[in-house]
C-alpha cells in the first residue's frame, strides 16, 4: 500500500512536467514564422512620458501666417502642455499621399516574409517595452496605466499575434470556389479568388485609444500588402506622431521605405478657415478609408467619399447592453459586478464598446444593485494620474472638459424623470491636478427606455441600470437603441444563444465582456453604429481587391461558339440555345434527354 501510494505522489509530481514539456513542444512546433528574426528597434521615449514630467508652458508660435493653422495638445489628467502642431494643408496631403503611392509601387510586391518581418519586430519591441508605451498613451488621453495595459497593450499584442499567426495563410493562397453548376461547364471550369493590395488605404482614428485605434490599421495594411495614411484626431497628435515614428523606425531597421506608413492631422472640418480634412476624405488617390468616430462626421466623411468612390467602413457610436438573464446562477452576481464596473468605468467610459446599458431582469435587478452600492461605498474609485502620483487610481481623466455639462444635464434629466442617483453625477476637482480633465463615476438606477440618457451614447463614466420584466423585455429595451454596435449577454448557455440571436447588433459575447474583438472576429456594427468590419478574416479581405478568376481545368478542353451561334445568325439558334439551357440546368431525366437530341438536331 506504501508503494502504491508512493507511486500516485510521484504521478501528480510529473503530470504538470510532463504538461509543461506537451506545451512547450506544441508552441515551438507550431510557430511557422520562427525562421524570422526580429530586428532591434532604437528610439528614444519621449521625456514628457516620464513620472513627475514638468511641462514649460504653452510656447506662442512667432509666425504670425500660420497662427490660425496651429493646434495645441494637453494632457487631459494633468492640463500640462505637450506641444504645438501645424494642421496639414491640402497640398501637405497631396506630398503624403504620393508618398504612399510611390512606396505602394515597390511594396505591393513584397512577400509575406518582409511583411511578417515588420510586424514581429514590432511584437517583440512592445512585449519589450510595455510601460513606456503604456505612458505614452496616458500622458496623451488621460487613463491610467491599467487601461493602457489592458485596451492598448494587450488588444495591440492579440491583433499582432494574430496577424502573424494567420495573415499569410489568409491571403497567399488562392480560394478555390465551386464554379458553375451548368452541367457543361462545370467538368472543364474551375474558378477562384485571388486577394491583392488595393493601394494607398487610410485610416481616421479616434483618440479615445491612441495607440491600438493608429497600431491595429498598420498591421492589417502591411500584411496585406498595403500603404497606409493615417489621420489621427487632433486631441492627440503628441503620441500619434511618436507611435508613427516608432514604426518607421521599424521599417527602416527592416530595409523598407518608412513612407509605407505616414501620418496625416489636421483642423476639424467643421471650421470656415480649413478644409483640409474634408479635401483629404475625398482624395482620390486612396482607395480605401476606415473611419472610427461620431455618426456626425461620418455624413461628411459620406458624401466626401462618394466623389472619389472610395469604399469605406464605418465604426461609429455604440449604446451597449450588458444583459443579466434569470437563469445565471446566483452565486455568479458577485463576481459579475466586477465586470460591469471595469467595462463601465474603464478609460473613464470613453470607450465605443464599453458597457453603456445595464439590463437586469427582476430576479436579480435589487441583488445587483446592493452589491454594487455595497461595492463603490466601502472603496470609493480613486481618480487621478497614476503615472504622475505614482499610487494606485482606479478611473482616469476624460480626453477634455467640453462634454461635462451635458452629462450632467443628461443625469438631471434621468432624475427628474425617476431615476436615482447613487454616486457621483457630476465634474470631479482633482487637488493634485486641478486642470486636469474628471467626471465623478456615477451610478444612476431605475433608468427606463424612455429617458435620454437611455438612448443617447454617454461615452463618459457613468454606470445605468435598468429593469426588465423578463428576457423577452431585455432584448426589447436592448433593440430599441438606434445604436447596434455590440453586447453582453449572462446566463445559461442556452438563454445566452437565444438572445444573441435576437439582438441587433453586430457583436455579441456570451457569459463575457466584449471578448468578441480580442477574439478577432470582424468587428463592426449595425443601424447607427456603421456598417462594414474591420478585424478577423473578413477584415484583411475587405482591403483587398478580390480578383475573380476562371480558367480550365482540363487541357484542350475549352469554351468555344457552336456553329448554331456563329454569325451570321441561323434560324435554328433559338431552338439550340433553348435546348441547350434546358438540358444544362433541368433536374427531370426526361427533359434532359430530350434536350440532347435537340441539341443534336439544331446544331
Amino acid at each position: 500500500m506504501d508503494g502504491l501510494i508512493s507511486n500516485i505522489k510521484n504521478c501528480k509530481a510529473t503530470i504538470p512536467l510532463i504538461i509543461l514539456l506537451v506545451s512547450i513542444a506544441w508552441f515551438k512546433t507550431s510557430d511557422s514564422t520562427r525562421h524570422i528574426k526580429p530586428v532591434k528597434i532604437n528610439i528614444e521615449f519621449p521625456i514628457e512620458c516620464k513620472a513627475n514630467w514638468k511641462s514649460n508652458g504653452k510656447v506662442e508660435n512667432e509666425s504670425n501666417e500660420d497662427k490660425h493653422r496651429m493646434i495645441d495638445c494637453y494632457c487631459p489628467a494633468t492640463g500640462q502642455y505637450l506641444g504645438q502642431y501645424k494642421s496639414f494643408t491640402m497640398d501637405d496631403i497631396d506630398a503624403t499621399v504620393n508618398k504612399s503611392q510611390v512606396a505602394f509601387q515597390d511594396w505591393k510586391n513584397s512577400s509575406f516574409d518582409r511583411r511578417l518581418k515588420i510586424l514581429i519586430s514590432l511584437r517583440e519591441f512592445i512585449l519589450k517595452h510595455q510601460s513606456e508605451i503604456a505612458s505614452v498613451a496616458c500622458r496623451d488621453s488621460g487613463k491610467t496605466m491599467i487601461d493602457a495595459s489592458m485596451g492598448e497593450i494587450l488588444t495591440t499584442l492579440e491583433k499582432l499575434n494574430w496577424t502573424i499567426k494567420h495573415g499569410r495563410r489568409i491571403l497567399d493562397k488562392p480560394s478555390y470556389r465551386s464554379g458553375p453548376t451548368n452541367f457543361f461547364m462545370k467538368f472543364y471550369k474551375g474558378s477562384k479568388i485571388q486577394y491583392e493590395p488595393l493601394g494607398p488605404i487610410a485610416s481616421i482614428v479616434s483618440w479615445n485609444y491612441p495607440f491600438h485605434n493608429l497600431m491595429g490599421p498598420v498591421i492589417s495594411a502591411i500584411i496585406t500588402g498595403n500603404t497606409i495614411v493615417v489621420k489621427c484626431s487632433e486631441k492627440v497628435i503628441w503620441s500619434s506622431k511618436f507611435y508613427i515614428n516608432l514604426i518607421q523606425k521599424c521599417l527602416l531597421s527592416c530595409n523598407e521605405n518608412p513612407d509605407i506608413v505616414q501620418l496625416c492631422y489636421c483642423l476639424p472640418p467643421n471650421l470656415p478657415m480649413d478644409n483640409a480634412a474634408n479635401y483629404f476624405t475625398s482624395h482620390p488617390g486612396l482607395k480605401h478609408i476606415t473611419f472610427i468616430g461620431s455618426e456626425t462626421v461620418a455624413h461628411t466623411i459620406l458624401e466626401n467619399t462618394a466623389k472619389s468612390m472610395t469604399p469605406t467602413v464605418l465604426e461609429l457610436g455604440g449604446k451597449d447592453s450588458l444583459i443579466i438573464l434569470d437563469s445565471l446562477p446566483s452565486n455568479q452576481l458577485e463576481s459579475l459586478s466586477s465586470i460591469i464596473l471595469r467595462g463601465t468605468f474603464q478609460s473613464s467610459g470613453q470607450n465605443c464598446i464599453g458597457i453603456e446599458r445595464v439590463i437586469v431582469t427582476s430576479k436579480y435587478y435589487k441583488s445587483l444593485i446592493k452589491i454594487i452600492t455595497t461595492r463603490l461605498e466601502t472603496h470609493p474609485l480613486k481618480q487621478s494620474s497614476d503615472i504622475d502620483s505614482l499610487s494606485s487610481v482606479d478611473v482616469g481623466a476624460m480626453i477634455s472638459s467640453n462634454r461635462f455639462k451635458h452629462l450632467e444635464s443628461l443625469i438631471d434629466d434621468a432624475v427628474k424623470d425617476g431615476a436615482k442617483l447613487l454616486f457621483g453625477g457630476k465634474q470631479y476637482q482633482n487637488k493634485l491636478y486641478p486642470d486636469g480633465n474628471y467626471f465623478e463615476p456615477t451610478v444612476l438606477i431605475d433608468v427606463t427606455p424612455s429617458m435620454k440618457i437611455a438612448n443617447e451614447e454617454v461615452f463618459g463614466p457613468i454606470l445605468v441600470l435598468m429593469e426588465a420584466k423578463n428576457k423577452a423585455d431585455a432584448i426589447n429595451i436592448s433593440n430599441g437603441s438606434k445604436f447596434g454596435l455590440g453586447n453582453s449577454v449572462f446566463g445559461s448557455r442556452e438563454d445566452g444563444d437565444f438572445v444573441a440571436n435576437k439582438l441587433q447588433s453586430g457583436n455579441v459575447a456570451i457569459n463575457d465582456f466584449a471578448t468578441f474583438y480580442i477574439c478577432q472576429l470582424p468587428f463592426g456594427g449595425t443601424k447607427s453604429s456603421g456598417f462594414g468590419k474591420f478585424n478577423g478574416e473578413e477584415g484583411l479581405l475587405g482591403l483587398c481587391n478580390a480578383k475573380s478568376i476562371c480558367y480550365d481545368k482540363i487541357p484542350g478542353i475549352r469554351t468555344t461558339i457552336p456553329p448554331a451561334l456563329d454569325y451570321p445568325m441561323k434560324s435554328k439558334a433559338w431552338l439550340f440555345v433553348e435546348n441547350f439551357i434546358t438540358a444544362a440546368y433541368t433536374m427531370n431525366w426526361y427533359d434532359f434527354i430530350m434536350s440532347l437530341i435537340g441539341l443534336a438536331k439544331n446544331s
